[in-house]
């Protein structure tokens, strides 16, 4: 291919880490950055070039637009030149409000809606009465959300006890009560007869009976009281009209007995009922959503009617599209809050790899997050194509199929933080591969087979499982050893996973979640290491700690000790803002004032941890903890980092430092290489295999071949994802999956192991 002699130049940025650093990049093809974790990538993808091109565009717009535009800041950079219009396409929840999902976020569900609207017998409406979202469209009943709150009878209602005995199981109408009075008073009911021996009648009437004035009521009765059962009072006061007071003061109780479940009139479909008559071909549109979407792909490809025939064509154009990406395991009714960071990214690219525009620059974010190895090679040949229709792709990535991929290669190091932010090399990647930087030595670095642990007898047992899509799976999975789980994304291993932990509570399951903990938790007050830093600070000037935490009498007082500040813009959403106050420190000026050791408070907050272990070398207390984070792979983390930035991989590892003091018995982590360089891989597997050697049995869910390669067990889940999936293809020790020809995994690695040599 014929190389661009157009490029992008970048001179003398110092964002962050980067160090002054000047590099050229061409454009028009793919370039991919490499280097470990805080070398600088990101900052000068994102921090740079990201920013720049989007600070740029603001330009382009009317003074009064602008000013209410989310503001990147200005990059520390001294020239930039060449650069055009950046979509950045990254792994950020798309929403977390449940009325998003995958059909709204490609605009698949709105296409889907017009056809129906204008073929779909009997005629329901426009196609706003196909939407959940909509009023002409929603259920009645949950107001489209597919769930209702009701209450669970056998929590509020003891059927062995009389009411006398207490049979109302709520603190409001417990003997004594006006309410528990109120029942009594009406004459109608035997209050020492235990409930079970009332008859079907009385139990309607003492339950569920709708408001109705009494026949004979008591002496003292109001004219116009009306009486009415026990549970349809209940969901009166507290479902229905509840007010925050009711609601606080009876909290537990409600929790207790007050559930969530599928809309009994809607049945979890979120439309109302002309709706859901509507159908194509005997199909409604929520059931036709349900479907994955490889599935609705070839359902939709039969529709030939002129009317619709350009919507058609659009819509098969992004359910293909989404195949394409390996997403067509996926509904479009499933929620975008269950999306994982690579799939949600890969959503996010729907839209873009449909357009006809050219002359962009798509900025990823690591892509191949949560994409088993022969999908990464899909996925490259996607990247492929977005660059041949004449765009710029720059990617920050760890995989090694899509380093293969580059036309260009920038590396960044040599190590994380203040000891990275260089260019150690920029090129092409044959000459990539001849230099001598860390990700070049872990790409040639030797590939084979660990020798595999003789396993324990014990087993943690799956008999005939049948849940989502996994077809009656038998399974066993040894103890004392290191077992790891592959498939292609949805192939059924999470459902597995769940499974698991259900049958054995005792397992300790790391996933990526988000920490626990406040919107200040840091990394210094998860590792619960904050009051001893705040103490030798306390101790060093002859003050109160309190003047040490950004919430207490420390905080900056413009900032309220957050050290940015949110300006809300309606509907185009809250833009965020450095503090000017306290420059981001979240600290007022008497806080920073006080030293320890020669440093401020927000400067011993704006430490690595492998720096402040160097630090507070003197102090085991905060040490230790800060040793097992550098030895997960997250040394390069600043102490002060808000645990909400932290990526999905960040977390994971971060979690796996906090436990690996209490020497847990069984182990399961989910893709805790997510994030990680090859060289922090190989750290991390080294410290894996120590935990499995002392004693720990360690599952993991993976999709990186070198964790494969280093397993003594593996499952592999398949062959396909969605309904063409969940099936055991091979368990077995680790190296023989290379012979199992149904499996795509053992493929996957028979070509890396070939690749090495």
């Amino acid at each position: 291919m014929t190389k661009s002699k157009l490029t992008i130049e970048v001179i003398e940025a110092s964002q962050n880490n980067l160090k002054n650093i000047s590099v050229s990049l061409p454009v028009d093809e793919i370039t991919v950055f490499t280097g470990v974790s805080g070398s600088g990538k990101s900052s000068l993808v994102f921090g740079v070039l990201a920013a720049e091109s989007q600070r740029q565009l603001n330009f382009t717009f009317p003074s009064y637009l602008r000013n209410r535009l989310p503001q990147s800041g200005t990059p520390h950079v001294r020239h930039i030149s060449g650069l055009s219009t950046a979509i950045i396409v990254d792994q950020k929840p798309i929403g977390m409000n449940s009325r998003s999902t995958v059909g709204t976020a490609t605009d698949a569900s709105p296409l889907l809606r017009l056809i129906f609207s204008r073929v779909g017998k009997p005629w329901a409406g426009y196609s706003p009465a196909f939407s959940f979202n909509d009023a002409s469209g929603m259920c009645p009943a949950c107001q489209g959300s597919g769930e209702v709150y009701d209450i669970d009878e056998s929590e509020l209602i003891d059927m062995s006890k009389s009411i006398n005995e207490g049979a109302f199981n709520f603190k409001a109408y417990q003997p004594g009560s006006w309410y528990w009075k109120w029942y009594k008073r009406t004459g109608l009911f035997d209050a020492d007869k235990k409930l079970q021996d009332y008859t079907q009648q009385e139990l309607e009437l003492l339950l569920h009976a709708e408001p109705a004035p009494l026949k004979n009521p008591p002496a003292g009765w109001y004219a116009t009281a009306k009486y009415e059962g026990i549970v349809h009072r209940f969901r009166h006061m507290f479902i229905d009209n509840i007010s925050q007071g009711m609601q606080k003061r009876f909290h537990d109780e409600l929790q207790r007995i007050i559930h969530k479940m599928t809309c009994p009139l809607c049945a979890g479909a979120r439309l109302n009922q002309a709706a859901l008559a509507c159908k194509i071909d005997g199909q409604n549109i929520a059931q036709l959503s349900d479907l994955p979407v490889r599935r609705l792909a070839d359902i939709v490809s039969e529709w030939q009617s002129p009317d619709i025939l350009p919507a058609v064509e659009n819509l098969l154009l992004l359910l293909r599209t989404m195949i394409d990406l390996g997403l067509g395991y996926m509904q479009l009714s499933r929620t975008t809050p269950t999306l994982s960071g690579g799939e949600a990214q890969r959503i996010k690219m729907v839209r873009h790899l449909g357009s006809s525009l050219t002359r962009f620059t798509y900025i990823f974010d690591e892509p191949s997050t949560g994409l088993h190895p022969l999908e990464v090679q899909h996925f490259g040949k996607i990247l492929r194509k977005l660059c041949d229709k004449g765009n710029t792709v720059l990617i920050v990535e760890h995989d090694p199929d899509l380093i293969t991929l580059a036309d260009h290669i920038v590396d960044m190091g040599p190590g994380s933080g203040s000891e990275g932010g260089n260019v150690l090399f920029s090129g092409s990647y044959p000459q990539f591969l001849r230099s001598c930087t860390p990700t070049a030595a872990s790409m040639t670095a030797p590939r084979h087979f660990r020798t595999a642990r003789q396993s324990q007898q014990i087993a943690l047992a799956i008999k005939d499982l049948n849940v989502n899509n996994l077809k009656n799976i038998n399974v066993e999975i040894y103890q004392g050893i290191l077992t790891v789980l592959t498939g292609v994304a949805g192939s059924g291993k999470s459902t597995l996973v769940k499974a698991l932990i259900h049958l054995y509570p005792h397992i300790r399951y790391l996933d990526q979640s988000p920490l626990h903990g406040s919107i200040r938790s840091t990394v210094a007050t998860y590792l619960d290491i904050m009051d001893r830093i705040r103490t030798h600070f306390a101790k060093a000037n002859g003050v109160a700690r309190a003047w040490f935490s950004a919430a207490s009498k420390g905080g900056c007082e413009v900032c309220k000790g957050k050290g940015i500040r949110t300006s809300e813009l309606a509907f185009l959403g809250n833009a965020e803002s450095e503090c000017e106050a306290c420059n981001g420190s979240g600290y007022n000026p008497t806080a920073l004032s006080y030293l320890y050791r020669g440093s401020s408070i927000d400067q011993v907050m704006a430490l690595t941890v492998s720096q402040a272990l160097t630090f507070f070398a003197d102090d085991t207390s905060i040490t230790q903890p800060l040793l097992r984070m550098e030895q997960v792979g997250t040394g390069y983390l600043t102490i002060g980092r808000a645990t909400s930035t932290l990526s999905g991989g960040e977390r994971q590892r971060v979690k796996l430092s906090t436990v690996m003091a209490q020497q847990e018995a069984i182990l399961i982590l989910d893709e805790p290489t997510t994030g990680l360089h090859g060289q922090d891989v190989s750290h991390f597997i080294a410290l894996i295999q120590q935990l499995v050697d002392s004693g720990t049995t360690v599952i993991m869910v993976e999709h990186n071949l070198d964790v494969m390669l280093s397993a003594d067990w593996l499952i592999d889940l398949g062959p396909g994802a969605g309904d063409e999936g969940g099936e055991i293809v091979y368990r077995g020790q680790a190296d023989a999956i290379v012979d199992c020809t149904r499996s795509l995994t053992g493929k996957a690695l028979r070509r890396y192991l070939h690749e090495s040599h």
